[in-house]
């Protein structure tokens, strides 16, 4: 059922990423706020139940392939029109001591992280109408050291440079672009830590447990409500306190 009330009604949203975690817990709230969803990501069965879940839009495709990219936002001018709020959710782990650091893994990483992000953003600009959002999902790894992080944390910071540059040439459109900076959330990509360090990591964040997907789902809505349209070029951290410490 659609929602006739809430902060979304009648807009347009594409969340990048969107058939799990982070990504689905968003693309959830901003159906119920009454938002038109279009979510995307690689993998079909999941997509297909997501989609189905809210009533939106799924489209498969891998934002590490351009080409992909561009056919995925041809579908969503298709059927939705424009875009309104666009959240670049998309991406891959992977921990590594820097000795074990291979091209491939280094590339893996970024490919899908900073570079298909990237031009994602590109190919939706065309779609985004003045008044729009962008949030771009950074990371506490970008700020605070993680021990085997250094391949991901880079591309993550590099996305928080290029927020603030998009913000920056995109604001005479009054598009705003923020990142949200998850800390360590309960998803697919932290279940596969073993339970030693996930007991490691609860101990440095001060509310002493991991934060849930609908706690960064909420701090994205904020960032692309009408109550943010004079925040932009902005990172806002989500984690439990543990950037105190960075």
């Amino acid at each position: 059922m659609v929602a006739t009330k809430g902060r979304f009604v009648d807009r347009c949203v594409v969340v990048l990423g969107g058939n799990a975690g982070i990504g689905l817990a968003a693309a959830r709230l901003f159906a119920a706020e009454g938002a038109k969803v279009a979510i995307t990501g690689r993998n079909a069965d999941t997509i297909a139940a997501a989609a189905e879940e809210i009533e939106g839009l799924g489209i498969q495709a891998d934002m590490g392939v351009v080409a992909q990219t561009q056919a995925a936002f041809a579908e969503v001018k298709e059927h939705l029109g424009g875009i309104d709020v666009l959240f670049v959710n998309a991406g891959v782990g992977g921990f590594a001591p820097v000795a074990d650091v291979t091209e491939d893994f280094w590339d893996g990483i970024h490919n899908v992280n900073l570079r298909g992000a990237f031009f994602a953003i590109q190919h939706a600009l065309p779609l985004m109408r003045d008044g729009g959002s962008i949030v771009i999902t950074g990371s506490i790894g970008s700020v605070a050291a993680v021990p085997g992080n250094v391949a991901y944390a880079a591309a993550k910071a590099g996305l928080v440079g290029a927020s603030k540059s998009l913000a920056q040439e995109l604001a005479s459109r009054n598009v705003t672009v923020n990142c949200v900076a998850p800390g360590f959330i309960r998803t697919a990509m932290t279940d596969v830590l073993p339970d030693a360090q996930k007991e490691a990591l609860n101990g440095r964040i001060p509310m002493g447990r991991m934060g849930e997907g609908e706690d960064i789902g909420a701090a994205v809505a904020y960032l692309a409500s009408k109550e943010a349209g004079y925040v932009t070029g902005q990172t806002l951290h989500v984690n439990g306190g543990m950037a105190m410490f960075a």
